[in-house]
């Protein structure tokens, strides 16, 4: 399929967040600051004028968790049972977690924190006007420009995913005569003036704890003015160094260079700011030494960093390295795109939003406070988490995308761990469809990593064999940080993380994957249930203690109204977990046979699977949440977890059981408003698509647009303005689990995909008349399709990468059109199609009205 005329190359503007006002924010400018990155490190820029801090922060570089050993509490689990099967509830919740307590058991989780702050600052002496802030999501750059007087300026920066490298320029022009502007006098000063720095952020408050004056006092920052280079080093926790290198070059040819090293010498009117890391009265080093710069050219930093070493050492490393680099932006860009591109560029969309086009995002968001969120708005926040994800992770690396990306400016962020309850998976839903399968590799080299240490924990913690993972994790921290019922109690980590594994493989078709790394993380999840689950006196597995993430039951909340986070969660037969573990039996079986191990265990796992208890409904008709009668449904909560065996799991459809479908239709209708948060929004409106409601959907991501979106795009995890739409918490923190979510919710309102059929538009809201999609992925293969409901046309390609016998199914109002052009296929019955491609074949379709 040809890109129509809604293309990238004929919307310069179609993939730019831009902005009119600087990051604002107070005391956490971080949080509206616009996100560049290479998924190594990120960079956040705030956008000031005089004064600009561009927060770096590394992804390998956490600190403050704690590592206890786990002590064996195993005979805990027959003991909780006992209390369950006597029906003390709340106190076989706590029982497991006060063993844990009363050994001292006091682990704690560790914290990404940034690596340093890009400082600069220059001389206004007139009044800014023209100001615009924006997000090249195309190049991965960020742009700051304005005017002052007669004069432009302009700052770019992006983080070299060729190069590992931070590339900063900052260029000044003259404007005409004839420009309007106030004409305070410039003639004679040279067009930038200032200085450039690499500073401790403070972060978001004043701290006087020891962890973090500690790590305040190991800063040290060093200039070579003669060469113009700036040092900066700090000291983790674990002993080792972290920093980074600045270099300064000019960029013109107006100021005087020196004879002998060719570097610029700079006038002697600005001079560096501090008292070269000699003690003040509190005893602290100065650490804001800082290049002065004064010129009629233009500028250019490069930043390279390192997150382990010796600093002296490294520091000699990285300045013979950036003493050798390129100094051409153009050049740097060029490389960094070639592969920026790729990645951006492997899944398009483009909806009827060419009016949208070049609007600041603080419009589309004053449109979205209306009721609904403009088209524009809803497609560029596809693009823009896809932007996030590509920028935030590495595909070399060895940690998953976090709640905060690599964009967090605090040094203990509120949640910033690795959550696999529902945040780490919802950030990875879109990536297959999405063409960004490759990025996922991170994500399992991290929990593949930790294998022992969850063999560990289901050994001591519950005396069975393969792994358990709890829900909140560091890098190499993967025992149980987080000592309450609530995340203690729950066991499907492994089991849901497993779908994940699967998924990769059925997207890219990889045997060696499937054979070396998802069938053995399978098998393991899957030892834990055979040894946790217990069979009832009628012969049905009954599964103890089992939590739905993180709700309590009805019946055993507080009577008095207390306000409690999770009062007793602990509880039998969630209908998540039953959900999860028939998938996992499932995907094992199936994955056993395409490698052929394990078949001899493929009768026990099929007994196990009938074994199951069934899915049951609630008075109102709808599934409930705990399959035991002790256990009362609980609506008001943001979790959605009962909903899985219709998302993100495919277990229930329409077509095969459209009663027990309708169940679970009725039971996300009766989730409250008021309880939800940014990321349960984005996971409901992926459930409604699924359910096909494509105008449900869509209302979710307009009431997500409307209490959690940020200027910048950034997705918060409730509103804090008291605005009676989400949880009301104290704080709001950053959470992008929201912004990835939206992505996935897009994908879904546009296409379906299982192994046995493809939904092509399965829950087109009717606001999106005309829209085209490229090379999104099903399994096995590539489809594109676009449509235009105003003039009744549609057309579909589908390409088999691998052999590919499945059904796809068109909506209905296209059923009606005429097949103008039909390959190879007819269809088997009104808009279905049985197609069987072998592997490099193509099927097509065009249709339109009579």
């Amino acid at each position: 399929m040809k890109e129509h005329s809604g293309s990238q190359s004929s919307r310069p503007e179609k993939n730019k967040m831009i902005l009119k006002y600087p990051a604002s924010w107070w005391k956490g400018m971080w949080r509206e600051a616009l996100p560049t990155g290479n998924g190594k490190l990120g960079a956040s820029v705030q956008g000031g004028i005089q004064e600009e801090m561009i927060l770096l922060q590394h992804s390998e570089l956490w600190h403050w968790g704690q590592k206890n050993e786990l002590p064996d509490v195993s005979h805990t689990l027959a003991e909780t049972r006992k209390l369950m099967d006597e029906e003390h509830y709340p106190e076989a919740s706590w029982h497991l977690t006060r063993a844990l307590q009363t050994k001292g058991y006091a682990s704690k989780l560790a914290s990404r924190f940034p690596l340093t702050a890009l400082t600069l600052t220059m001389a206004c002496d007139n009044a800014f006007r023209k100001y615009r802030r924006e997000l090249d999501m195309e190049t991965g750059e960020i742009h700051v420009r304005w005017e002052e007087a007669k004069r432009s300026y302009s700052r770019s920066i992006f983080v070299s995913r060729a190069d590992d490298c931070v590339v900063f320029r900052i260029t000044g022009d003259e404007l005409g005569e004839s420009d309007p502007g106030r004409s305070w006098e410039t003639a004679g000063k040279p067009l930038l003036s200032g200085n450039v720095g690499l500073q401790f952020p403070p972060g978001d408050r004043e701290r006087e704890d020891e962890q973090f004056l500690k790590l305040k006092m190991s800063v040290t920052v060093r200039t070579d003015e003669d060469e113009n280079y700036l040092f900066y080093g700090g000291q983790n926790d674990d002993g080792q160094d972290f920093g980074a290198v600045l270099r300064l070059i000019h960029v013109g040819d107006v100021s005087e260079k020196n004879p002998v090293t060719g570097t610029l010498n700079f006038p002697g009117n600005i001079h560096t700011i501090s008292s070269k890391n000699q003690p003040n009265k509190r005893g602290e080093k100065a650490i804001n030494e800082r290049l002065p710069f004064e010129t009629s050219g233009n500028l250019l930093v490069l930043i390279k960093w390192f997150a382990t070493g010796k600093r002296e050492e490294e520091w000699d490393r990285l300045k013979q390295e950036l003493a050798v680099f390129d100094t051409d932006y153009d050049a740097l860009l060029s490389r960094h795109k070639a592969l920026h591109q790729a990645l951006f560029h492997s899944a398009k969309l483009d909806l009827d939003d060419t009016a949208d086009d070049g609007r600041c995002n603080e419009e589309l968001l004053l449109d979205a406070y209306e009721g609904e969120a403009p088209t524009g708005l809803l497609r560029k926040m596809w693009a823009y988490g896809r932007y996030l994800f590509i920028s935030g992770i590495s595909e070399g690396g060895n940690t998953p995308f976090g709640l905060y990306g690599l964009w967090g400016g605090d040094y203990r962020l509120m949640w910033g761990h690795n959550m696999a309850n529902e945040n780490v998976q919802m950030m990875y839903w879109h990536s297959t469809v999405g063409g960004l399968s490759r990025l996922n590799l991170s994500l399992f080299r991290y929990y593949n990593g930790m294998m022992e240490t969850f063999r560990d924990n289901a050994r001591k913690l519950f005396g069975c064999r393969g792994i358990f993972i709890p829900a909140g994790t560091t890098p190499g921290m993967g025992a149980p940080n987080q000592i309450v019922p609530v995340i203690m109690n729950w066991t499907g980590a492994a089991g849901w993380l497993a779908r994940h594994y699967y998924e990769h493989y059925k997207y890219t078709g990889d045997k060696q994957f499937l054979r070396e790394e998802a069938l053995p993380f399978m098998r393991e999840a899957l030892l834990f249930y055979e040894d946790f689950m217990v069979l009832d006196p009628n012969g049905q597995y009954k599964m103890y203690p089992s939590v739905s993430p993180e709700n309590t039951p009805e019946n055993f909340m507080p009577r008095d109204g207390r306000q409690l986070a999770h009062p007793m969660p602990t509880a039998i037969n969630a209908a998540m977990d039953i959900a999860i573990i028939k998938e996992l039996l499932q995907h094992t079986i199936e994955a056993s046979r395409i490698v052929g191990t394990h078949t001899s265990q493929i009768p026990q796992w099929e007994a196990m699977l009938k074994r199951l208890p069934a899915y049951i409904l609630n008075e109102e008709g709808a599934v409930k949440e705990w399959l035991h009668p002790a256990f009362e449904d609980r609506q008001n909560h943001r979790h959605l977890s009962h909903l899985y065996p219709v998302f993100p799991g495919q277990e229930v459809s329409r077509e095969e059981d459209p009663v027990l479908f309708g169940a679970f239709e009725t039971a996300v209708h009766q989730r409250k408003l008021g309880a939800q948060s940014g990321w349960s929004l984005a996971h409901m409106s992926s459930i409604y698509a699924r359910l096909g409601d494509g105008g449900r959907a869509l209302e979710s991501l307009n009431v997500l647009a409307r209490s959690c979106l940020l200027p910048n795009g950034f997705t918060l995890h409730n509103d804090w303005r008291n605005m009676g739409i989400c949880l009301p918490l104290p704080a709001a923190p950053v959470q992008l689990d929201a912004n990835l979510g939206w992505v996935n919710a897009i994908q879904e309102m546009l296409l379906y995909v299982s192994p046995q059929l493809i939904k092509v538009l399965p829950a087109l809201p009717a606001r999106w008349t005309r829209g085209e999609v490229q090379n999104w992925r099903i399994q096995g293969g590539t489809l594109s399709f676009a449509w235009n409901r105003k003039t009744g046309a549609f057309q579909a390609e589908l390409t088999a990468r691998h052999r590919i016998a499945t059904k796809l199914q068109l909506p209905d109002w296209i059923c009606k059109l005429h097949v103008s052009k039909d390959f190879n296929t007819k269809p088997i019955e009104n808009g279905t199609f049985q197609l069987h491609l072998e592997e490099g074949e193509t099927w097509s379709v065009e249709m339109h009205s009579v």
